[in-house]
């Protein structure tokens, strides 16, 4: 983008939360169901049927606004967004709009020149709608309503977000909070987390924001980094050339790697707001948000930093065992059972992730619970297990469980310390490579390596390497 422009970007998050009913009556929220098998009168519309609204779900959304330091409002109010679309079987959409459940928020993340901050404008609840399908039926759209009604969360930010990469980064952060807080799964090919995008160019060093696009239909993050680096360059040749940007809505195609409009961008005067007659104000209590308050998880930001502070770990490290909550407390839980926190962490980064990544689980799923890979990083130290040996008991333990030392002792892996036998492979290495052994005891100590090597070799990998090389140094010289 030219130097002469500046880009201005403000996000709308949608989040589903973890509930299991949806937000105003029982119907499940599971995902993946028959169309149109959990609908009822209430959240297709039907006359005299009203809404109740989901406790649950209330504590999710207020959890969420104190995960993003928000101002949490004692009192909030429903309204009604009407618009007529097949999906959306009410007419209506149940909301909130001018007096919204939480405001003046903020996200700290990593940009892409140091921490950034992005301030939350607000927060609200709302059901969702269902969804069209276009693909079921050569010749028609079919309407599935199971998704009608599931309670969500959307985020709204100011505009301070400046690039695409900046979005990235932003958007990883807060879905991360929210898998933290565990209020949302934030799948996002499911439909748990959707991000719209709104956007401008302004000249470089204006005040004065842009007419904004936004950007839809997006499943990815690194598709929305690739949909606003087209958009913004779609503004910057309008401008140049001296056209104006038309405010409108627009559609990401990512199998084609396109945008295109969909509708010209509506205003909320366009959606006719007003209070929900069928359901009264939500009156927090002060003393169930200080209780949701105290039980908020640590976040990940702040977790990351005492890893790194209590543990003596490198900031690597502890960035990459706070990428979720289920590693986090699985190392925790690893060392407080084996203080050694930079080998376990070698050995969850390393071994046990790729475990995990060829089995599909993630480490609150894994079948090689801390307790056990504790065990196993015992057997190393204590000179049982050499490192080759212990990853083949790691791979026995993830397919088939057990005990680290029943493993050890059923494939015959423990390392082989007896001095004659050690003692007999060495002279039998050796005496094999002459050569090799005249010219390390000339000072070509490199060649140990190899010889350890051998020995290992000879041995079936049973062979204590470190007694080997002391061994192999004191008969080289």
């Amino acid at each position: 983008m030219s130097g002469a422009w500046e880009a201005v970007i403000g996000m709308e998050v949608h989040a589903q939360l973890r509930t299991a009913r949806k937000l105003f009556c029982g119907d499940a929220t599971s995902f993946g169901a028959e169309p149109n098998s959990h609908v009822c009168p209430v959240c297709l519309g039907l006359p005299g049927a009203l809404p109740t609204t989901n406790g649950e779900a209330v504590d999710l959304a207020v959890t969420t606004a104190l995960a993003l330091d928000c101002t949490i409002h004692r009192t909030s109010v429903w309204a009604r967004k009407n618009y007529f679309y097949p999906d959306l079987p009410k007419g209506y959409q149940i909301t909130q709009f001018e007096r919204p459940l939480a405001t003046d928020g903020k996200v700290v993340f990593d940009g892409e020149t140091g921490p950034a901050e992005v301030r939350i404008r607000r927060i609200h609840m709302e059901e969702d709608a269902g969804k069209s399908l276009h693909d079921r039926f050569p010749d028609g759209t079919a309407v599935d309503l199971n998704r009608a009604g599931t309670p969500l969360v959307e985020i709204v930010t100011e505009p301070d977000l400046r690039s695409p990469a900046d979005v990235r980064s932003f958007l990883q952060t807060l879905k991360q909070i929210l898998e933290y807080m565990d209020v949302s799964d934030c799948n996002m090919e499911e439909g748990s987390l959707r991000a719209d995008a709104n956007v401008s160019l302004r000249a470089a060093g204006s005040e004065e924001l842009g007419v904004k696009t936004e950007i839809k239909n997006v499943n990815s993050f690194s598709g929305i980094e690739k949909a606003l680096s087209l958009e913004i360059e779609r503004q910057r040749q309008i401008l140049e050339a001296g056209g104006s940007v038309r405010q409108e809505t627009l559609l990401w195609d990512d199998h084609r790697g396109q945008i295109r409009p969909m509708r010209s961008k509506e205003e909320s005067h366009d959606y006719r707001y007003f209070p929900e007659p069928d359901l009264p104000p939500l009156e927090l209590d002060e003393a169930r948000v200080r209780i949701l308050r105290e039980g908020l998880a640590e976040l990940p930001r702040a977790r990351r930093r005492r890893l790194e502070e209590v543990f003596d770990l490198p900031s690597y490290d502890a960035e990459v065992l706070t990428q979720t909550a289920a590693t986090a407390d699985y190392f925790e839980r690893v060392v407080s059972l084996r203080p050694d926190a930079k080998n376990a962490s070698n050995w969850i980064m390393g071994p046990v992730q790729a475990l995990m990544n060829e089995r599909g689980e993630d480490a609150s799923t894994f079948a090689v619970r801390p307790a056990a890979l504790a065990a196993l990083l015992g057997l190393i130290d204590n000179g049982t297990l050499s490192q080759a040996a212990a990853k083949k008991v790691l791979d026995v333990l993830a397919a088939e469980g057990g005990e680290p030392e029943a493993v050890v002792d059923r494939l015959g892996l423990a390392q082989v310390r007896d001095e004659g036998r050690l003692e007999g492979w060495v002279e039998e290495v050796v005496a094999e490579y002459p050569e090799e052994a005249r010219r390390c005891a000339e000072g070509e100590v490199r060649l140990v390596g190899f010889f350890v090597g051998q020995v290992m070799r000879r041995s079936g990998g049973k062979a204590d390497p470190k007694r080997v090389s002391e061994l192999l140094r004191e008969k080289l010289g």
